[in-house]
């Protein structure tokens, strides 16, 4: 989910697959790189202020969301809301490592290769974990409602991963739309945005939003082009704030005359066009920061932190649900340690469960890392196989998405992602360069 190359002479030459997995580091943005762990690691806060997790009046466990519950809570995603700002990082991300393949030799097959790899392989062992974790929980006779309640809350964050991989296969295309006409593939995607809900909401079919996994995060991924083009950087301060102004003003009528929801969660799922919105206003904010969040990424503790937590964003984003859950149950025998939920002892205790599931998440990437790390890959497979294999990538997350976690499901996607890392990931390491590393 971040980018790096380190790129050191080499008697081999590297092939097109091996050029897929690094960019050009003369042309990385810090700022964006510490914006990608802030989002994630607001996404780890939320989630912990989300799940409540205590013994009810008959002592049985109950599971609870003691965020959602506060008046507050509703506006307050209008800030905290930040998956279009990661969309538009990644946009960001994916152009330019897009360009610098392209500059080597690449082509888009190469790319998707890498990039679905990319996502793919983390997702794989978190499938194979609720496997066995469903399946251990039905042989003990577990309670299958409470088993329903935390599998489907833990497995949540999988959407990402269905939209992203999407988003992903698609950048090669989107790019070459993006550099021979940028304002007409906006407006082409925004037609879209507003045509999909429309149906959606005149019909009360709620299917049929789902047509925006593509138009709303490839139209705030085409956003994240234009950032990395300059756009924003060009734009005068005041501008920029009133840009965003002017976005955020957009969500009044949207959420109270419009059809859409005033919590931006319920806006995500499928995406709808309020999120385009705080995209646009997001990127605004993000360039108005960046000589802040550049000085920060000056010292060498920002850069430390941001590195660690870099290699290991996308074990984080997909390991901190399960995690807060097994911290929160198992602090259940130790009732000073497990206040109730809501109360005010148990906000006061968020900070410290806060640095203990990201010191486990981070024990548990020890573990699971390495199948975020990159790989050493040779010939690239046809384009009608890295197509397929990329489906077969897809389909996991997107039915997790769908119809949440179950056991079917999470044996499925463990079969389908393993075949889908063994297809992308095949290659003899002979005809790879060893002068080329990198990390997503």
């Amino acid at each position: 989910m971040s980018e790096a190359a380190d790129v050191r002479p080499s008697t081999t030459r590297p092939t097109a697959a091996a050029s897929a997995s690094s960019i050009d580091v003369s042309k990385r943005d810090l700022t964006l790189d510490l914006a990608r762990v802030f989002c994630v690691l607001l996404v780890v806060v939320i989630h912990l202020l989300m799940v409540g997790v205590g013994a009810g009046s008959d002592g049985a466990i109950e599971v609870s969301r003691p965020l959602e519950a506060q008046p507050w809570f509703a506006p307050a995603t209008w800030a905290g809301q930040i998956m279009p700002l990661f969309f538009v990082v990644g946009g960001f991300a994916s152009i330019t490592a897009w360009r610098s393949l392209v500059r080597r030799g690449g082509s888009g097959t190469d790319y998707v290769r890498n990039r679905v790899l990319r996502l793919a392989q983390p997702a794989l062992p978190l499938f194979v974990f609720y496997v066995v974790v469903i399946g251990g929980a039905r042989l003990l006779d577990v309670d299958p409602s409470l088993v329903d309640v935390a599998v489907v809350g833990a497995a949540s964050p999988l959407w990402f991963l269905a939209s992203y991989t999407l988003c992903q296969a698609l950048v090669p295309w989107m790019a070459g739309w993006h550099t021979r006409a940028p304002r007409a593939t906006l407006g082409v995607l925004l037609v879209g945005v507003v045509v999909v809900d429309a149906a959606r909401y005149s019909t009360a079919v709620t299917e049929i939003g789902l047509l925006n996994l593509l138009f709303v995060w490839l139209l705030v991924q085409q956003i994240g082009f234009w950032y990395a083009d300059g756009w924003f950087a060009a734009r005068r301060w005041w501008t920029l704030v009133l840009m965003a102004a002017i976005a955020y003003a957009a969500l009044v009528p949207l959420t109270d005359a419009g059809p859409y929801s005033i919590d931006m969660l319920g806006n995500l799922n499928p995406p709808t066009l309020p999120l385009v919105a705080l995209a646009v206003a997001q990127a605004c904010v993000l360039r108005l920061l960046r000589p802040v969040l550049a000085r920060i990424m000056n010292t060498h503790a920002a850069r430390g932190v941001v590195f660690v937590l870099g290699t290991r964003l996308m074990t984080v984003y997909l390991w901190h649900l399960p995690v807060i859950l097994i911290v929160s149950g198992a602090a259940l025998l130790v009732p000073v340690a497990s206040p109730a939920p809501a109360s005010p002892a148990w906000w006061w205790s968020r900070p410290i469960a806060f640095v203990v599931v990201l010191a486990l998440v981070f024990a548990v990437s020890f573990v699971v890392a390495r199948w975020e790390a990159p790989r050493m890959l040779g010939a690239t497979p046809s384009t009608v196989v890295v197509a397929a294999a990329t489906v077969l990538a897809f389909v996991p997350p997107f039915a997790v998405m769908e119809w949440y976690m179950d056991l079917p499901i999470a044996i499925l996607g463990s079969v389908l992602l393993a075949i889908a890392v063994l297809v992308l990931g095949r290659g003899r390491a002979d005809t790879v360069s060893r002068g080329v590393d990198a990390a997503v």
